[in-house]
């Protein structure tokens, strides 16, 4: 009974996979069993997010052992796969082969992860993103250089971020990186070599609502970050008076917020597809929760940001996260740089249009072509960041690209 039900809620993106619903809670349909495993090995072999560094074989691997679409199910086919890893990494580092025990690490890390994506709604998924942090640790301690686990003090609780500094620059500049709806800090941590080459630190947390972050979202949850960046500037080995904040899908929007917030504090910020004000209205959701752009289970995972029990909570919630709807847009911001793609049918193109024409003067790249974050074929995710967002925030901090 307790699968069957896990099923019928990992079927929904919307609500109305389970049976009867009311009028207002009406969204497309999710895919199938069938049409959820196609489409995920067809992005692995692409290289594709969310499945971007798995290898095709595990992929093949783990989904010759989903047979339904219980969450649990999902959760224990990945770490299977993953658990292999784990042990091949003991074995090599035992044998003195720590770059292949490394590999091994970083592969675990991924299927763990990938395991418990998009949310950890289920028992299954929560043990494996218990595993996932602690294969991540055990990567990111033989790191070099190593990043180091911050936890600070906030409301009885803790902020939890990863602090990585490049070697022999003192103070080091900093990008501020949140995680995004279905990613994590430790994926910011893993593509932070780009910025460590340039001399440049990053420091990298969950967004509200995800992770290990201490509260949900909602209209001043952005005080998690100004007390991060409070902390930042106790620390001699960052440079607080060059720090730029970087958010990609949902955490754009907590970019662009803290860009008008925290502007006398921060160099500059990059909001790729961040929902800004269309987003949070009820008949764009209403859209966009049944896009086939997302891979599966995007309501749960969107509703579990607000802690919201239903579509019509979900829905009467968001209108009051509008960046216009709290009278920001139109404020002065640090530099900004907004990024995606026309063909966005996650978050509305017309946000960032909205926020480009709004408020300090900005910075766009549009790919015409693109879908969310501005990704396509011809301009995939590492792309767009090493020749697009990397070099713009090389040159914010002053260090050319």
């Amino acid at each position: 009974m307790l699968a069957a039900a896990r099923a019928c809620l990992l079927a929904s993106l919307a609500i109305v996979a389970c049976g009867p619903a009311p009028a207002s809670a009406q969204i497309a349909p999710p895919r199938t069993l069938d049409e959820l495993k196609t489409e995920t090995q067809a992005r692995a072999d692409r290289n594709a997010y969310p499945l971007i560094g798995l290898k095709p074989a595990d992929v093949r691997e783990a989904l010759a052992h989903i047979t339904n679409l219980d969450r649990d199910e999902w959760a224990a086919a990945w770490s299977a796969v993953a658990e292999k890893y784990e042990a091949q990494a003991t074995a090599a580092e035992t044998a003195g082969r720590n770059d292949e025990a490394q590999q091994d690490r970083l592969m675990a890390w991924r299927l763990y992860s990938f395991a418990r994506w998009p949310t950890t709604n289920s028992p299954g998924k929560q043990q494996a993103y218990g595993k996932a942090i602690a294969v991540f640790a055990a990567y990111a301690r033989r790191l070099d250089p190593a990043p180091e686990s911050v936890r600070i003090p906030f409301e009885g609780k803790e902020i939890v971020g990863w602090l990585r500094l490049p070697k022999g620059v003192r103070p080091a500049p900093l990008v501020f990186t949140i995680s995004a709806l279905d990613s994590r800090k430790e994926d910011n941590v893993e593509r932070s070599e780009a910025f460590i080459r340039r001399g440049i630190g990053t420091f990298s947390l969950d967004m509200p609502g995800t992770g290990e972050a201490p509260l949900k979202a909602d209209i001043d949850s952005e005080r998690m970050f100004a007390r991060a960046l409070d902390y930042l500037g106790t620390r001699p080995e960052v440079d607080a008076k060059r720090i730029v904040v970087q958010g990609g899908s949902w955490s754009g929007y907590w970019a662009a917020k803290l860009g008008i917030l925290e502007r006398d504090r921060l160099r500059a910020v990059v909001v790729q597809g961040g929902p800004i004000h269309g987003y949070f209205q009820p008949e764009w959701q209403r859209q966009a929760l049944g896009t086939r752009e997302y891979l599966f289970d995007l309501f749960p995972a969107r509703a579990s940001l607000y802690g919201a029990a239903s579509l019509d909570e979900f829905l009467a919630f968001g209108p009051k996260m509008s960046l216009k709807t709290q009278g920001l847009i139109d404020r002065p911001s640090a530099p900004m740089l907004l990024v995606n793609g026309n063909k966005d049918s996650q978050v509305p193109i017309a946000d960032l249009d909205l926020m480009l024409h709004s408020g300090s003067p900005k910075e766009a790249w549009v790919n015409p072509d693109g879908g969310h974050m501005g990704r396509s074929a011809a301009w995939p995710d590492g792309k767009i960041f090493e020749k697009v967002v990397a070099p713009w925030i090389a040159r914010q901090l002053g260090l050319g690209e």
